[in-house]
């Protein structure tokens, strides 16, 4: 895993979108289209607001989202399809396909087997991603399972992953936070040709160790960022200040 720490947020967001732009232009160059997925949250806001402005022909690109919260409608404003539509595919110009994950279908079993279909036919070229608090990878938290091999997946959200989106601001209450969400599986993640992680923020920095310099273990489901061959992680200061090689 290559690990660049960067002096704040918003370099760190202009660096990652820098690098993912290339990789996804390079996809475009090699095979005349690319497959992207994308995450939420305050980790991506800056590097989002970078990417917009890429030199991409939008046009050629399929994007999927990483994770999507169960029962949540788009107009929620912590919906994560309502985050990329205002924040990304709003704002470039004739995106090929944003394949959203329908959190509030009726039925969340058909609406996982659709996306699998439509996933499974594909190979992601980039995923933008970040770590969670407790060291989640998309929503799959701690323990997380390393095996299953579905793309997408119905997950148990801890508590640790839903105070961090109370105290993100996105619900006014840790009761309001769905408990259940669809996630992109470990094993999916790790199919990406290339994984360009945004990480910024003192609170990361317990989960950022225990990716980098940990285990590789399902209790800390960021680590098995350590076997992929082409994951880069960027990080500021505060973010990096635990790591060994960055503790002052």
């Amino acid at each position: 895993m290559q690990l660049t720490v960067h002096a704040d947020d918003k370099a760190l967001g202009t660096a990652a979108a820098r690098e993912g732009a290339a990789a996804v232009a390079a996809a475009i160059a090699e095979k005349g289209h690319a497959v992207v997925v994308l995450a939420t949250g305050a980790s991506q806001l800056t590097m989002l607001a970078d990417l917009i402005r890429a030199d991409i022909d939008w046009s050629k690109v399929t994007v999927f989202h990483l994770d999507e919260y169960v029962g949540l409608g788009l107009d929620h404003p912590a919906s994560f399809r309502r985050y990329l539509q205002e924040r990304f595919v709003d704002k470039v110009a004739g995106l090929k396909e944003f394949v959203a994950v329908d959190g509030d279908a009726g039925d969340i079993d058909a609406e996982i087997d659709r996306l699998n279909r439509r996933l499974g036919a594909e190979t992601v070229d980039v995923c933008f991603a970040g770590i969670g608090e407790n060291c989640h990878l998309a929503f799959n938290d701690p323990p997380a399972d390393f095996d299953v091999e579905d793309p997408y997946i119905l997950v148990e959200l801890d508590e640790a992953c839903r105070r961090q989106q109370l105290g993100e601001g996105w619900f006014p209450t840790l009761d309001d936070v769905p408990r259940r969400a669809v996630s992109m599986s470990i094993r999916q993640i790790m199919t990406s040709r290339r994984i360009v992680l945004s990480v910024p923020d003192e609170r990361k920095a317990a989960a950022v160790a225990r990716a980098v310099e940990g285990e590789v273990s399902p209790k800390a489901p960021a680590s098995i960022l350590q076997r992929h061959p082409a994951a880069s992680l960027h990080l500021d200061r505060a973010s990096a200040s635990l790591l060994a090689a960055h503790k002052a």
